[in-house]
């Protein structure tokens, strides 16, 4: 079984999906930590972001792992867990540039369907139900207001010690958007079988709830 989930940043897709494999034992992949990871290993070894060969050099080189942990799940880049350095503000302004270089894409995209060959999974990202997997048993497609969005990251920011500047996160995830759904490699957009959710008024756990009934209608056994 596999549950695609898309949409763009700060729509909620990787919380949601994160309660979602708790609740029914899936194998939770976040496909933009993946991106983030190797973003991350680019700028601290000072890679140029637009230096597609030497970032598949490096990306050969790393490994990225996920641990569920009692706080939810870590992230790991050859051994070392960069959970939270890989949500820091550089990280996530330069994401989208080295996201958007085609070989990348290629090996990260093969990474994330063999972990799909090999168990049930529920994975987020941007282009999962188009691109990643797109035999995928479910597919969703979240979507939030920019005001919410934005919100939603400073709140996180918050929470975890990072600057945030509301205005300008508002001015990032635009930007992010734009960039996303018009690069011309697997560019951010709903698939045609998938279904759209809008989060903008919805708590997580309605979110949750509503996925949650579309995969039961698909699959009841798993209803408990």
């Amino acid at each position: 079984m596999t549950v695609a989930i898309d949409g763009p940043a700060s729509s909620g897709k990787s919380t949601v999906a994160k309660r979602i494999a708790d609740q029914l034992n899936l194998i939770y992949v976040d496909s933009g930590a993946m991106y983030r990871t190797i973003t991350y290993v680019v700028i601290k070894e000072r890679i140029d972001l637009t230096d597609q060969k030497a970032i598949v050099n490096a990306l050969n080189s790393v490994s990225i792992e996920f641990e569920r942990t009692v706080e939810g799940q870590s992230v790991f880049c050859n051994k070392i867990d960069v959970t939270d350095k890989i949500r820091q503000n550089d990280v996530t302004n330069a994401v989208s540039i080295v996201a958007a270089h085609p070989l990348v894409r290629e090996v990260l995209v093969e990474r994330q369907r063999k972990i799909a060959l090999k168990q049930n999974v529920i994975m987020d990202g941007r282009d999962i139900g188009t691109v990643v997997l797109p035999d995928a048993s479910v597919k969703i497609f979240l979507v939030a207001s920019v005001d919410e969005r934005a919100e939603r990251r400073h709140k996180e920011n918050k929470q975890k010690g990072i600057e945030s500047d509301l205005t300008k996160l508002k001015q990032e995830i635009t930007d992010r958007d734009y960039k996303d759904s018009t690069r011309k490699v697997s560019p951010l957009k709903k698939a045609d079988d998938a279904i759209e959710i809008d989060t903008t008024a919805l708590s997580i756990d309605e979110v949750v709830k509503k996925i949650k009934e579309i995969i039961f209608e698909k699959y009841p056994n798993l209803r408990k």
